[in-house]
């Protein structure tokens, strides 16, 4: 099982596997399990966020849980309700960042 991080400029977190495009974000839904998945939106001039909602809703590549990490409140909004609106019951979705105690716990997992 393994965290995914969707972001084509920020820095991933420890414990993480880091995707910088749509296209390494939808191999990684489809060939692995994923547990926690963090979108950004903004993600250069020819992809965004909203292209992996639509693969997870299309195809349903729904990992355990999401968090939306996007710094643009109208791509958030978006990603959110398409994802809200088709999610099965078992996947969580959090409309904001994944909390520092996650992240924390996390990075201490890699530790042991």
């Amino acid at each position: 099982m393994i965290h995914v991080f969707l972001d084509d400029y920020r820095a991933c977190p420890e414990g993480f596997v880091l995707a910088r495009n749509v296209e390494e974000c939808l191999l990684l839904l489809r060939e692995c399990e994923v547990d926690i998945l963090s979108l950004d939106f903004e993600l250069g001039p020819d992809e965004n966020g909203q292209d992996v909602t639509s693969a997870i809703v299309r195809e349903q590549l729904y990992p355990r849980r999401i968090y939306l990490h996007t710094s643009s409140l109208w791509g958030k909004r978006v990603m959110y309700e398409q994802l809200y609106a088709n999610k099965p019951e078992g996947t969580q979705l959090f409309n904001e960042p994944m909390p520092l105690e996650l992240l924390d716990q996390i990075a201490g997992e890699g530790e042991q």
